[in-house]
């Protein structure tokens, strides 16, 4: 003999799965979105303006993946203080840094930075503030050195010799 589940176990059932396929299709489309936003092709790269107004370069720090803020008005790159801790990055000495909230206190340490694309930045002098949040700032430390233009919403980085 056979037993039938009660009709509201599959109801609810039908909608986890139904709720699960839609999260699992905004996943996906977000992930596109992002990976059509960053174009790398024989030393030319190219970022679209993401949905939030900023441009976005895909990266990493001492070998662990993070999604770097493009920031042209910061003098150097930043993370969290909690990233930095949580990386174990070389602390180098104390600073100040002023920023949209005010003067913070925060530590410069080292680590290796690498973006997609090919540019590289080894022992680059990094800025941990605390309350940063969880997106780094790559600043004019590093973009300072790229011969770069912005037009059109897109920001394109030339790494072709000249």
């Amino acid at each position: 003999m056979s037993q039938d589940l009660p009709p509201t176990f599959k109801v609810v059932t039908l909608w986890l799965l139904l709720g699960l396929g839609v999260f699992l299709g905004i996943q996906w489309w977000l992930h596109a979105q992002q990976q059509t936003r960053f174009r790398s092709d024989g030393g030319l790269i190219e970022i679209a303006r993401g949905p939030d107004g900023h441009y976005h370069w895909p990266g990493r720090i001492n070998g662990r993946a993070v999604d770097f803020l493009i920031d042209t008005g910061a003098t150097s790159t930043a993370i969290s203080a909690a990233l930095a801790q949580e990386l174990q990055l070389d602390a180098l000495g104390r600073v100040q840094s002023n920023t949209a909230a005010g003067v913070v206190s925060g530590q410069v340490v080292s680590g290796n930075v690498t973006l997609d694309g090919g540019v590289v930045a080894e022992r680059l002098r990094i800025t941990a503030l605390p309350g940063l949040g969880e997106r780094p700032l790559l600043g004019m430390d590093v973009l300072g050195r790229l011969r770069w233009t912005q037009e059109a919403g897109v920001l394109r980085i030339d790494l072709r010799p000249r």
